[in-house]
């Protein structure tokens, strides 16, 4: 989602500031890494170990998305990115990542661009 920060950033006018990010559900996250598809493999596998598909308490609710949840916590609900000249300001690598865990329910994400 890099490409829809940095076009609502030059859209602001801001020339210094700061950009949030933020997942509006609990069970999706934003997340900042280099663009490399290895390592973005490497992250999935990650987060399927810390955060398995298995019976959760949360699931004694009538849910089943409790690994969602915990994913979620892991990589966090949102980012602050620095705006510097006007423009998104990323080291070579990075890019701005949106991450779904559940799927189950329509999701939106909040850009909040500050600055001067």
């Amino acid at each position: 989602m890099t490409d829809q920060v940095a076009k609502a950033v030059r859209t602001s006018g801001v020339k210094e500031g700061m950009v949030l990010v933020s997942a509006m559900h609990i069970t999706a996250a934003v997340y900042v890494n280099d663009a490399e598809d290895g390592l973005i493999a490497d992250i999935k596998e990650w987060l399927r170990g810390l955060a398995p598909d298995k019976d959760y308490r949360h699931h004694r609710t009538g849910e089943d998305n409790g690994s969602a949840h915990l994913k979620n916590l892991i990589l966090h609900h949102q980012v602050i990115l620095p705006i510097t000249k006007g423009e998104l300001d990323l080291g070579p690598w990075q890019q701005v990542y949106y991450a779904e865990f559940d799927g189950q329910r329509r999701k939106r994400v909040v850009v909040k661009v500050l600055g001067e």
